[in-house]
């Protein structure tokens, strides 16, 4: 029966290495499958970038005639398609020459990227703005699919909003730097993920439901550095309870964040009772190397005067800004932060 028990035991320790080692020559695998897919999406970006030269400097021994361009694209399609397969079709064979002009310098291509990327980099139109997306992509791992969202929804635009010339240069050149609170704000929010219909009846507990099912997409348009500490958090004055919807803290700011949801249009109460959340935190929570809590009021509308005379004119820690249940078109958004940088523009002359 011992002899039973220790060969057992043995079986069950030999089976523990087998797994711990096949654990692990696994990953090597993986790891080695993951850097070859790399390797290759790299050479074949380079590959399609010296197809779209080839193209380009044959038109221009044709004198840049569209028709002349064109019927190169067809033969070459017909010939590439009949050779290689799938790949090398008209379509793609123009966005080959298009990256070529948009990347005109071999050594500005980012091997990062994957040619998925630099299609959907390629509709950027303004240089600062694609430039912005480049690093972004690349410092915070964006998939094809995250950076079209980003795009649509205008992350460049929104965080430009309140930036000065000097700002913006720094924004394409290099990506969003988080300083200072104004740097993690964003008017509006757009979160079309939570799958909320703008049409229906909205409670708040409802929008703070939706936000805490689908947490990692809604930290991905906070920004960088949130981590997500508690919902409906209670604090007690005096044998009265409050209850904070959304509590994060911003690891680069090392400062809490507290968000509260307000449906409908904002009002100066609404700010008030943030302020008193803010001046909790900062008295109650806040550690001695924590930074000032920051106090954000995501509502459906506000009016800018409402926001202005309620805070004081030194305010550095209470915001408010919109939030869209739907992702809106771009000449949509576009016309909003026209709207909103006229608004700032306004403020600035009245302080």
């Amino acid at each position: 029966m011992k002899d039973k028990k220790i060969k057992n035991g043995g079986l069950i320790k030999a089976d523990r290495q087998s797994q711990g080692i096949y654990l692990r020559i696994r990953k090597i695998i993986e790891n080695a499958r993951g850097n070859v897919a790399r390797a290759i999406n790299a050479e074949m970006v380079v590959a399609y970038w010296q197809i779209g030269k080839e193209i380009v400097d044959e038109e221009q021994r044709g004198k840049s005639r569209a028709e002349y361009g064109k019927k190169i694209l067809e033969n070459l399609s017909k010939r590439l398609l009949d050779e290689f397969g799938k790949g090398f079709d008209d379509s793609n064979l123009w966005n080959m020459r298009k990256f070529y002009l948009t990347y005109p310098i071999l050594d500005a291509v980012r091997r990062e990227l994957s040619w998925t990327h630099y299609r959907i980099l390629m509709r950027v139109e303004k240089p600062e703005a694609r430039s912005f997306y480049e690093i972004e992509c690349i410092n915070n791992n964006w998939s094809a699919r995250e950076l079209e969202r980003q795009k649509g929804s205008l992350l460049f635009e929104r965080l430009a909003l309140s930036k000065d010339k000097k700002g913006l240069l720094r924004l394409a050149r290099k990506g969003q730097e988080i300083v200072s609170y104004e740097d993690m704000i964003k008017d509006p929010y757009v979160l079309e993920f939570t799958g909320l219909s703008p049409q229906s009846k909205l409670y708040e507990s409802k929008l703070e439901q939706a936000l805490i099912d689908n947490l990692s997409k809604f930290l991905l348009e906070l920004g960088k550095g949130f981590t997500f500490v508690a919902r409906q958090k209670r604090i007690s004055l005096d044998g009265d309870h409050f209850y904070i919807d959304l509590v994060f803290y911003n690891t680069m700011l090392k400062c809490y964040v507290i968000i509260d949801l307000k449906i409908g249009r904002l009002v100066h109460q609404d700010i008030g009772q943030m302020q008193m959340y803010v001046n909790y935190y900062d008295r109650e929570v806040r550690q001695l190397d924590d930074n000032p809590t920051v106090g954000l009021i995501l509502c459906e509308d506000k009016k800018e005067a409402v926001v202005r005379y309620t805070l004081s004119k030194n305010n550095r820690q209470i915001f408010a800004s919109r939030y869209k249940l739907y992702l809106p078109t771009e000449d949509e958004l576009r016309r909003e932060l026209r709207r909103e940088h006229l608004l700032l523009d306004m403020v600035k002359r009245n302080k």
